[in-house]
């Protein structure tokens, strides 16, 4: 789901769709491939792969075509007490943990070399459910960071322990990932204004709750947040044995409150524009003073590094000035009490269950911890992502289900390339830059081809904690070492086990883990007009996510750079607010509307990104007609398989913050997008005087 965009609520070689070793061969240069209508095996879901159980067809579809496919889910479905929310993405994740568990647990027990692979996996995954020896070891894996925090007297030595403790925890692709607990996060990508470099972005971080509203939203359910959030980390504080926990606790929530006003909003961390900053090490010292930046670089490893993209300047400047500041002792605190909470999931069960309390329970509205196998198995799969990845596939996806995505990405690419020519706003010159950018598209599928290498990690059987921290190490370590190092453009920001799908835009690259690519979004055996509305829509999300708000703004090489005319930007942008406007008047609860613009990338991949999918699925039949199939249209299907995609079912302060923090529309408003759609209408008589009809002036069409 963000044009750094993933699917959701978001340094390997990809599968391309060519011989070609840069790009896909021009989709305009590709005829269009069949499909066929109805596979020979049954499909999981019903007699064509969609779960018709699941309606309520006593909901008119041009009333609510969210309620008309889901409300019988919705009705038998409860959210698990595990979770904040539920949803088709949870499902998918449900069915790749278990098969993830097998992995890790058939690695546990078999006597596999030491230093392989398999041997590391298995004994991070035994470590981490040695819960024993996780009692016994006590607050010891955490005295090393603790006595160097206590060890600070000087700015110099704090600057010191902040460069330490940096690491590669942001993620400007993902929404989910724009900050860190840390002070900075650090995100190791390709440079906007040359892709043929690595930039180290610095991203603003030093927040334990999800966004700066949490600290300066005066209503009272955020300030009732707030109180909680200072009683929990005196908690925390005292489990550690520090004393005075309530005075240092509410220091430190007055100091992250500081740091919250300096943040930018989730809004504003999505402008390129913005966030395309270059400062030499010299400028970091200049505009961001507060911190001895000498000293901190020495200790994150980068003394070398002559550049550095400050994502959101103001804020880093901000952040830097309060180091300066604000009293060491001050800092001092703060740094344990961030060291004890993200040490916690690997500590004394007293820890655990203080750190649930409030980051799930609270934030949340999660009733009951997760399972710790199923902790086990997320933690396992962090530290050695493409490790398990790489097990996971030779298990769980065919070469058949490759070869099938391909052809749907060809012929939705072959849509999109025709929708452009189409396009009745854009002139020439701006059609040739978007049709020579599609060209380009380099799309992996399922696996990367070129696996990561872990020889590195050291994994040591009975230290949970001390694994959980030198794979982090690692992986920081991993990142930084790409700086001295040419590009690597085929590099995957997800692992095969990851039920999502990401657009790459410095990149120019699609990428869909094999996890996602099962029912219901993707089915072999099911019928071809539910697939294509169905994961035929993500591909389209993920294609049009080049061509967004963001990713409109990158050329055919990655490159920030304008390939606009002047007129076209101003039609594109008219329209883009339209469809900003349209989710604004969305109010998922009472008082709380959507952002439009926050959440505008999303909804542009997902309009365009059907619209190409349904073209594609019509090409794909070569003239022939497409049958009914149990009563049910061809374009009905289609459109069925799109809303299936997206149900979904939310405590209320997951959705709430979802709403505030995220860049995703709630899956409802999702599956509404219908409602922009043409062929949508006389497909479910829609008539004037429903709740979803729009005339067709008012229809929202981009690309």
């Amino acid at each position: 789901m963000i044009t750094w965009k993933s699917l959701l609520l978001g340094a390997c070689a990809p599968v391309l769709l060519s011989a070609s070793a840069t790009a896909a061969t021009p989709p305009q240069a590709q005829a269009p491939t069949a499909v066929a209508e109805v596979a020979k095996k049954g499909p999981k879901y019903g007699t064509f792969g969609f779960d018709t159980a699941g309606m309520d067809r006593a909901v008119a579809p041009g009333d609510d075509f969210y309620g008309y496919a889901n409300d019988g889910w919705m009705k038998t479905t409860e959210i698990p007490a595990d979770r904040g929310s539920y949803n088709t993405f949870g499902i998918l994740a449900d069915v790749a943990a278990e098969r993830t568990r097998a992995i890790v647990e058939d690695s546990a027990k078999s006597d596999t070399p030491a230093g392989s692979d398999a041997r590391k996996i298995g004994d991070y995954y035994a470590s981490f459910m040695d819960e024993a020896a996780i009692e016994a070891a006590g607050l010891k894996p955490l005295a090393p960071e603790l006595d160097r925090i206590k060890a600070i007297h000087t700015r110099a030595d704090l600057s010191r322990e902040l460069g330490a403790s940096l690491r590669a925890d942001v993620d400007a692709l993902n929404a989910t990932d724009y900050t860190t607990d840390r002070l900075f996060g650090l995100w190791v990508a390709q440079d906007m204004n040359d892709t043929s470099k690595y930039r180290p972005y610095l991203m603003q971080g030093g927040l334990g709750m999800p966004d700066r509203e949490y600290y300066l939203d005066e209503s009272p359910r955020f300030q009732d947040l707030r109180d909680k959030y200072q009683a929990h980390i005196a908690k925390m504080l005292t489990l550690a044995g520090y004393d005075d926990a309530q005075a240092r606790a509410a220091r430190i929530l007055a100091l992250e409150s500081a740091i919250a006003r300096a943040h930018w909003s989730v809004d504003a961390t999505g402008d390129m524009s913005k966030a395309n900053t270059v400062w030499t090490q010299a400028d970091l010292a200049k505009n961001a003073p507060g911190i001895d930046w000498t000293a901190y670089l020495q200790a994150a490893g980068m003394a070398q590094q002559p550049t550095f993209g400050p994502w959101q300047p103001s804020a880093i400047t901000d952040i830097a000035s309060l180091v300066g500041s604000q009293p060491v002792p001050t800092w001092k605190d703060y740094l344990a009490f961030h060291a004890i909470e993200r040490g916690a999931p690997y500590l004394s069960k007293a820890l655990v269950d203080e750190h649930f309390a409030f980051n799930s329970t609270a934030l949340a509205g999660t009733p009951q911890q997760r399972d710790r196998w199923k902790r086990g198995v997320d933690n396992t799969s962090s530290a050695l992502s493409e490790a398990v990845g790489k097990l996971y596939v030779e298990r769980h996806f065919t070469p058949e289900a490759k070869a099938q995505m391909q052809e749907m990405v060809k012929n939705i690419l072959v849509a999109f390339d025709a929708r452009i020519d189409r396009l009745d706003w854009m002139s020439g010159e701006t059609k040739s830059k978007a049709k020579e950018k599609l060209a380009n598209f380099r799309v992996g599928v399922g696996y990367p081809d070129k696996w990561r290498d872990y020889s590195g990690l050291r994994i040591v059987r009975g230290d949970a904690y001390g694994n959980w921290e030198r794979s982090e190490a690692f992986e920081y370590r991993r990142n930084v070492a790409k700086l001295a190092g040419p590009v690597d453009r085929d590099e995957w920001w997800m692992t095969p086990q990851t039920v999502n799908a990401l657009n790459l835009p410095m990149q120019n690259m699609i990428v869909f883990p094999a996890a996602i690519l099962e029912p219901t979004f993707f089915d072999p055996n099911a019928d071809a007009a539910v697939n294509y509305g169905a994961i035929g829509g993500v591909i389209g999300h993920e294609v049009v996510h080049g061509f967004d708000d963001t990713g409109a703004l990158f050329d055919a090489k990655g490159n920030l750079k304008n390939w606009w005319t002047a007129a076209d930007m101003a039609q594109f942008k008219a329209r883009s607010q339209a469809l900003a406007k349209q989710y604004s008047a969305y109010e998922p609860l009472p008082g709380l509307h959507l952002n439009g613009d926050q959440v505008l990338g999303e909804n542009i991949a997902d309009l365009a990104g059907l619209a190409s999918a349904y073209d594609a699925y019509h090409l794909s039949l070569k003239g022939q007609a497409a049958p009914v199939i149990d009563g049910f249209t061809a374009d009905q299907r289609f459109y069925l398989g799109w809303a299936q995609n997206y149900r979904s079912e939310f405590r209320e302060a997951t959705l709430r913050r979802n709403v505030l923090s995220g860049v995703h529309s709630p899956g409802e408003y999702r599956a509404q997008t219908v409602r922009n759609q043409d062929p949508w209408y006389p497909a479910f008589e829609v008539k004037p005087g429903q709740g979803l009809y729009l005339a067709p002036e008012q229809r929202v069409k981009i690309w």
